[in-house]
């Protein structure tokens, strides 16, 4: 003898299989992860295109974005951002301006032709940042100290730790040349 045992095998969907109840708590939760997914997508664009923006701001290190700042007898070599504010000071050089002091740790001159601005408020201002307040006012940074100000980047002053005794506390000449 020989049992033969026949199945049918019937092809049903999921969905069909779950109570009506569960399908619709189902259908909201996918709803839901779809919503996830999507905001979370959208803040991580958000700050890729934040992060983007910051690299105006980066400095870039070719020889061509270099320049000098000469006080007295002493020369810094000075790193240019990559700003069109940079390059439209760069276009001014050769340019000598007798910088007033000012909350001994700062010095500032207004330019003649003004500069387009780009700005953005650093948090922290270092020891060697030449930047642009408004569209004319060039200030040479001495000091390490926070602010709430906004500036538009020009360059940085390498080997800047002598700034603070060569400058003073008075007003004093200084020369920004491309050699």
């Amino acid at each position: 003898m020989t049992n033969t045992v026949s199945a049918k095998i019937y092809k049903v969907s999921t969905l069909a299989i779950i109570a009506p109840r569960q399908r619709s708590t189902l259908i909201k939760l996918i709803g839901m992860l779809l919503l996830f997914f999507l905001t979370l997508s959208s803040s991580c664009a958000a700050e890729l295109k934040a992060n983007s923006t910051k690299t105006n701001h980066t400095v870039i290190k070719l020889e061509a974005s270099q320049m000098w700042i000469t006080i007295g007898e002493q020369r810094f070599k000075a790193t240019l951002a990559n700003t069109s504010a940079a390059r439209e000071f760069a276009d001014q050089l050769p340019l000598t301006l007798n910088m007033a002091d000012l909350h001994n740790n700062e010095k500032h001159a207004k330019l003649e032709k003004s500069i387009s601005t780009d700005t953005h408020k650093p948090k922290r201002i270092h020891n060697g940042d030449l930047m642009l307040w408004g569209a004319h006012t060039l200030v040479l940074f001495y000091k390490n100290f926070d602010t709430s100000y906004e500036y538009t980047r020009i360059a940085h002053i390498e080997g800047a730790s002598k700034l603070p005794q060569i400058l003073g506390s008075d007003s004093v000449i200084i020369a920004f040349s491309k050699d």
